[in-house]
């Protein structure tokens, strides 16, 4: 009966703690009677008002800040964010301070609105009795499998501050990797797509323009030239619906990568065959398998339940289908480097380290150590990659816009010659 009543207790008060990150505006007179106005954060009006009294600011108004018409929009959490979010938890544990109180001192220095509120509801469920990883579980929007068995290993073994630690350092590492691979892809990415807009510019802007001046020839246009023409009207007629046709097909390929299995196995695995990018992608899906791995198992994570978190953190079809083949083989009493050698894809580093790690039963480090070499790769192969592809680039903008100013002017130069 107490237990009901506290739980009733506590989801009554859960409406009044999801304002504490309210922001108010506030309007009140100086000792002199000069007019303040300003905003501040609190957890009710009435608490505006004590903090502004205790100033010496007689109070006249104070209400909510209203949402703005325009971008008022609840910001983004960031994966990066939640990293952060890892990072100060393990520090603030680590000083010695409270759970709950933790949670306070991390929110309160928080800049995303967002974050806050997440942390405080997270805040809320553990103050009510619930364990820390059960109340990560109600957001798994943020909080995915892997880290909340991690959180949950803590709590179980007395060293939820240790697992903590343990957890941002995946995060930061994890995180950083992902931004490499960013980083690989985004420059070639913003220079092709400026190639398409400029290409589409002149088709409907330039050509256009040398179309009516040759309207005039009475002579007969080369092919090329002709051709160019006819992608000019193509462009000037239907530029909307290629538009709109090509933002569809990236959210079409995103969803259907999302939600059907055997087209996400496919785009995973002829993005590995991508020439340079596909050696990226692969080298930071072994360090993401063995990061993930060697976190895990040095967590205390039993091997065919890391294997699980591993599968589900691989970031690629392909070879989290291979994961969970080796974690069947594992089940069965198969050594783990003889389950990884027979899927025939994974490199005889990873397999050579893994079975010393096993041999020795330092198999967290040896894996860590592997990640660690895989991370350095992709840094060299993304610091290579630029120097590689700016000339491919700047090749590749010199034959779309030189080829339709060459179309363009072909005409005139075939004049000039009969003249």
């Amino acid at each position: 009966m107490a237990t009901a009543t506290a739980q009733k207790t506590s989801k009554k008060r859960r409406p009044a703690k999801a304002i504490t990150s309210q922001t108010y505006l506030y309007k009140a007179a100086d000792k002199k009677g000069k007019k303040v106005q300003g905003e501040m954060s609190g957890t009710s009006p009435a608490l505006i008002r004590a903090q502004l009294q205790k100033q010496g600011l007689a109070v006249q108004s104070v209400k909510k800040k209203p949402k703005p018409l325009f971008g008022g929009g609840k910001k983004k959490i960031k994966p990066s964010d939640i990293a952060v979010f890892s990072r100060q938890m393990a520090t603030m544990m680590k000083a010695g301070v409270p759970l709950v109180q933790a949670f306070e001192i991390v929110a309160e220095g928080v800049d995303n609105p967002s974050l806050r509120e997440l942390i405080f509801d997270i805040r809320d469920e553990v103050a009510s009795g619930t364990g820390f990883a059960p109340a990560l579980r109600k957001h798994p929007r943020h909080f995915d499998d892997l880290f909340c068995n991690l959180v949950e290993a803590g709590e179980q073994s007395g060293a939820l501050e240790t697992m903590l630690d343990r957890i941002a350092t995946y995060k930061e590492k994890t995180e950083a990797l992902k931004s490499k691979i960013k980083k690989a892809l985004t420059y070639p990415a913003a220079v092709v797509l400026v190639a398409i807009v400029v290409t589409a510019i002149l088709l409907i802007k330039v050509v256009p323009q040398f179309a009516q001046t040759f309207g005039n020839f009475g002579a007969e246009l080369p092919a090329f030239t002709l051709f160019v023409l006819h992608l000019s009207d193509l462009a000037q007629n239907y530029w909307i619906i290629f538009f709109i046709s090509a933002i569809a097909l990236v959210f079409l390929v995103k969803e259907l990568k999302l939600k059907n299995k055997k087209f996400s196995y496919l785009i995973d695995k002829y993005t590995l065959k991508l020439p340079v990018i596909g050696d990226i992608i692969y080298l930071s899906v072994m360090a993401r398998f063995a990061r993930t791995l060697s976190t895990t198992f040095a967590a205390g994570v039993p091997l065919i339940d890391a294997l699980d978190s591993v599968a589900g953190a691989a970031g690629n079809q392909l070879y989290s289908d291979a994961i969970t083949r080796v974690k069947e083989e594992v089940s069965t009493g198969i050594p783990l480097n003889s389950s990884i050698r027979n899927q025939g894809m994974f490199p005889s580093l990873l397999i050579q380290m893994a079975a010393i790690g096993e041999e020795s039963g330092a198999l967290d480090e040896m894996l860590d150590k592997v990640a660690s070499y895989y991370e350095e790769e992709v840094d060299n192969k993304v610091d290579s990659l630029s120097s590689l592809l700016e000339p491919m680039i700047m090749s590749i903008l010199g034959i779309l816009v030189g080829g339709l100013m060459v179309a363009m002017y072909l005409p005139i130069f075939q004049l000039g010659q009969v003249i």
